[in-house]
């Protein structure tokens, strides 16, 4: 199973110095990552994730996150499927992050 993580819990989370930080990756396309982006997350378009599935370490937690959260399921159930333990899918995506975290980022 997937965990779904709401914006305001990733920003929780990322936000406690004694957790062990997430590797956020942003699996949207490169025309929509040029339009808005969170800080420190990793791009990794959807497509590309099974040939560059070997620079991520499976012992790391990952979130996921797309624009609205689908794509980004999808590529969490294959980080599961390849046996990653700690995936999470960001609800809602950017969108949400925008909306409910960072109000000042562009919303499309």
């Amino acid at each position: 199973m997937i965990e779904p993580l709401a914006p305001a819990e990733l920003k929780s989370w990322l936000d406690d110095e004694a957790r062990e930080s997430p590797v956020i990756i942003d699996v949207r396309e490169p025309w929509e990552h040029a339009l808005v982006k969170v800080d420190g997350t990793l791009h990794m378009p959807m497509q590309a994730v099974p040939s560059r599935v070997g620079e991520l370490d499976p012992e790391q937690p990952h979130v996921l996150m797309c624009h609205h959260g689908m794509r980004s399921y999808q590529v969490a159930q294959f980080l599961k499927n390849q046996g990653f333990d700690r995936v999470y899918n960001l609800t809602g995506g950017i969108d949400a992050w925008a909306a409910e975290v960072e109000p000042g980022l562009a919303r499309y």
